[in-house]
């Protein structure tokens, strides 16, 4: 899966960025056969926002977002939601699947 980091209007520290890459890694487990994931991290005005999008097979995209005071409970909240949305989305791929 290819994974893009980008950031608008800052500048995030490495570490940041390593802990992004990682968290992006955790949620390609849980994806029925992940493409690509962007991150988006922006600051605008004093608003934190972090943006994780994933783009699955069909033309399909699920898109976790979140705003905050700081990058890191903003990235921590947007994969909560993508999570979510990654599990349910397995799930209804499973139920499709004819049991053999």
């Amino acid at each position: 899966m290819q994974t893009t980091v980008t950031a608008r209007h800052c500048e995030i520290p490495d570490d940041l960025r390593t802990r992004a890459l990682e968290v992006a890694a955790k949620l390609a487990k849980i994806a029925h056969r992940p493409q690509r994931m962007d991150i988006v991290f922006d600051d605008d005005h004093q608003r934190k926002v972090v943006e994780l999008r994933v783009s699955l097979p069909r033309n399909q995209t699920l898109i976790g977002s979140s705003e905050s005071t700081d990058f890191s409970t903003s990235l921590d909240r947007a994969a909560e939601k993508l999570r979510s949305q990654l599990v349910k989305d397995a799930e209804r791929a499973n139920r499709r699947q004819p049991a053999t």
